[in-house]
């Protein structure tokens, strides 16, 4: 009989399940998809079989037959599960740590865990063993369910693959020693390499994690490396130097747009801007370590002095995702004598960690001064007029917008994508979040009045490294001419 009940209620559990995730945004003319390579995590038979195994342990579970398990145990771990769910809501609330709401799904998995957890600890004593076994195996399921939700939700392991590859450190597609690099010089590497490196510390002591390095074929070609340009490639909050290759994926557009410009393309460094995946420094220097530093002195020392790039800042830039995107913005603003050109990707208006109060004492200990230091806002007013300084924000727009907003924007609606395509839920749960839209507005119209050159782009979309992943690659070909590179016709 347990097992008949759980059937019945995984399949109402199922018909209010969300639909397929929506396809990603389809960014510029000709660009595709991209993320179907591989078991898919965010659509299909993988998420539906964690639920219903989730689902069905939890029911074989609870399914006793006493007046005292019923009017005792079962409302307890309806309340247990409810309080967790609450503290779990309110702490992400008041961290700050996503733009857009959580889908409701996902409070509903992370209640879940805590009835199978509850499940175990009261129900041990008058269960029979299939269910204290059941109860044991309620909580790993419930917990994989939540986690794959969450990867719906922000789409940071599209496939199966991917979160292998990134549990078990695996090598990233195109990674070649630094050591092997002298045996390539001169020679058609057709593809590129991806380089791991471990930068000094040498100007900011910012203990950090190994970062990585995109070398294009050009790179390769001659007696000695020529003086590419740079592009600074930044990660969301939540972030491992990688999460641009494995999760983003970018690197079979990067390939494609290689090919057709005969092996021309910047350098690519894929900085490490929190030194652990959970430290969100918003790279500003602070409590949480001096990431600024580490960007601005011993990256670019370190790209400079091993790979021979161009130090001339009208060839540096700095893209960057989510939060990786308020630090290119700051970057650029802070420091033009590093870098002209920025990319911002759905970023907010300045380093955030809760509110305006939250921000200064997390982030800065307390000190207002070196909050007004890493403003972008504030550093504008005060640096007055910039010379030959570009940005591009790329934002989410709400589905029912029509087009941008006034003269500021450009509106690039989505591309037909195969259903293979499909993406995470990126927050679609009825609320769009506004603040990184306006935050665009804000920040492009503040730079405008200071000399700095911007557009904001608006897509519809959700915020997910697919989005991210897409805002990149269509933006590639103008970012390496504005960087003094050659570009393919795009006719």
């Amino acid at each position: 009989m347990p097992p008949t009940i759980a059937v019945v209620l995984f399949t109402r559990v199922l018909s209010q399940s969300p639909p397929p995730a929506p396809p990603p945004a389809q960014v510029g003319s000709g660009h595709q998809g991209g993320f179907q390579h591989g078991v898919s995590l965010l659509h299909g038979w993988v998420p539906q079989v964690a639920m219903f195994l989730a689902v069905f342990f939890l029911v074989v579970a609870i399914a006793r037959f006493t007046r005292r398990w019923w009017l005792l145990w079962v409302p307890a771990c309806v309340a247990i599960s409810a309080g967790v769910t609450w503290v779990a809501w309110a702490y992400m609330n008041d961290e700050g740590l996503a733009s857009d709401p959580a889908p409701v799904l996902l409070w509903v998995c992370i209640g879940m865990i805590a009835a199978a957890v509850g499940l175990v600890v009261v129900g041990w004593q008058d269960g029979a063993w299939w269910q204290r076994v059941a109860a044991v195996l309620a909580v790993p399921l419930a917990l994989v369910n939540a986690l794959i939700v969450l990867d719906q939700w922000v789409g940071y392991y599209p496939t199966v693959q991917s979160a292998w590859a990134a549990a078990t450190a695996e090598s990233l597609s195109h990674q070649t020693g630094l050591a092997s690099l002298s045996g390539l010089r001169n020679t058609d590497v057709g593809s590129g390499r991806i380089v791991p490196v471990d930068i000094p510390e040498s100007g900011s002591h910012f203990k950090h994690r190994r970062e990585y390095v995109y070398l294009p074929p050009a790179w390769f070609a001659g007696p000695k490396p020529p003086a590419l340009p740079v592009v600074m490639m930044i990660g969301g909050e939540f972030n491992t130097p990688a999460d641009w290759v494995r999760s983003g994926q970018i690197m079979p557009r990067v390939d494609d747009f290689v090919k057709r410009n005969d092996g021309q393309a910047p350098v690519l460094v894929f900085v490490d801007s929190g030194g652990s995946f959970n430290n969100d420094t918003e790279c500003v220097n602070g409590t949480r370590g001096d990431a600024a530093d580490h960007l601005t002195d011993d990256v670019p020392d370190y790209m400079k002095s091993t790979f021979g790039v161009s130090a001339d800042p009208a060839r540096w830039a700095a893209v960057g995702w989510s939060m990786g995107g308020t630090c290119a913005v700051d970057l650029a603003v802070m420091h033009p004598e590093l870098l002209h050109t920025f990319v911002d990707i759905a970023g907010d208006l300045g380093p955030t960690a809760g509110n305006r109060e939250q921000t200064i004492r997390r982030l800065y200990g307390g000190d207002s001064d070196a909050w007004a230091q890493f403003d972008p806002q504030t550093v504008m007013a005060k640096h007055g007029p910039y010379s030959d300084m570009v940005g591009v924000f790329d934002d989410l727009t709400p589905p029912q917008r029509q087009g941008g907003q006034g003269g500021n924007h450009s509106f690039r609606p989505n591309q037909p994508a195969a259903e293979d395509d499909s993406v995470g839920l990126g927050g679609h749960d009825g609320v769009f979040d506004t603040g990184e839209l306006g935050a665009a507005n804000t920040l492009c119209e503040d730079g405008r009045r200071v000399g700095i050159e911007c557009t904001v782009n608006t897509t519809q979309g959700g915020h997910t490294w697919q989005f991210a992943s897409s805002a990149f690659t269509s933006t590639l070909p103008w970012l390496t001419a504005r960087l003094g590179l050659s570009v393919p016709n795009q006719s």
